[in-house]
């Protein structure tokens, strides 16, 4: 990503040093908040600070996105406290109308994805294990409740599964990036099972999701995650298209099948993306 300006250069540190900042700070936040709670509004609260803490840093770090699926979401949505429907903010509630979680299924193309996730989705994110062990990112990840999963363990990946339909059962929402890992361009990789496994088992609905970013390579690929995140901080402003498509039922449902409808549903929804970014130019 070549730099367009002198002062190009300075948003990577002054974006890492905004991030900390924002992390921290909003870190302490939630933890009072949740101290002055009672413990039914707890989970109210960790989401309205979760998607507070992911609208922040949209705008930190330039993300203009236009987001299409939210509209007219909660018709007929009971109110659910502080930071809830009534409270007016667009986002996807995490659990049905029957109170069993939903599970997003996304395209994986940047760590920006996941502020994107936090700031219109009420979903717990399914991620890579070694995050825990991150600097400032793993504490956050922790403290949200993020499921790690090793790729390369069959006994993780099956632990995963039975922590999802847990969180299911209890009326979380859960986003995983079913290709596993983050790749370029739009065509979306062959799905994992696991999700699917797990939504199948509870009949969760599965909530396809297609993202696309515009103007400079977002993608995060052949490169370390510092060498990504410096690269992606020094765009002044970078567009991106967020596409929610209608819920795929899964009660009684084969769990291959489920799968294969769900990526192409995917794989449409992020083609919209895409022409929804090129009108806009």
């Amino acid at each position: 990503m070549a730099s367009e300006h002198p002062l190009d250069a300075l948003r990577f540190p002054l974006r890492a040093a905004g991030f900390v900042g924002l992390t921290f700070g909003m870190y302490g936040l939630l933890e009072v908040d949740t101290a002055l709670s009672s413990a039914a509004d707890r989970e109210v609260v960790l989401h309205t600070w979760m998607r507070r803490y992911g609208r922040a840093l949209l705008k930190l770090y330039g993300l203009d996105v236009r987001v299409s699926g939210l509209s007219g979401l909660f018709q007929g949505e009971p109110a659910r406290g502080r930071g809830g429907p009534a409270a007016g903010a667009e986002y996807y509630p995490g659990r049905d109308p029957a109170g069993v979680g939903r599970v997003f299924v996304m395209n994986h193309r940047s760590a920006l994805d996941i502020m994107v996730t936090l700031a219109f989705f009420e979903a717990t994110v399914v991620s890579r294990s070694d995050l825990a062990g991150w600097p400032v990112v793993g504490m956050a990840a922790r403290r949200v409740g993020t499921l790690f999963v090793d790729r390369s363990s069959k006994r993780s990946g099956s632990a995963v599964v039975q922590a999802m339909c847990g969180a299911l059962k209890r009326g979380r929402g859960v986003m995983v990036y079913p290709e596993g890992t983050t790749f370029s361009g739009d065509a979306v990789r062959p799905f994992r099972a696991g999700a699917f496994t797990a939504a199948c088992r509870v009949g969760a609905q599965i909530v396809p999701v297609g993202l696309a970013y515009g103007g400079a390579d977002s993608s995060y690929a052949d490169e370390s995650f510092a060498a990504h995140m410096a690269r992606v901080s020094r765009a002044r402003r970078i567009p991106a298209a967020l596409e929610v498509g209608a819920p795929i039922a899964t009660a009684g449902q084969d769990v291959d099948a489920v799968r294969d409808e769900s990526h192409q549903a995917v794989q449409a929804l992020v083609h919209r993306a895409r022409a929804r970014l090129a009108s806009d130019r």
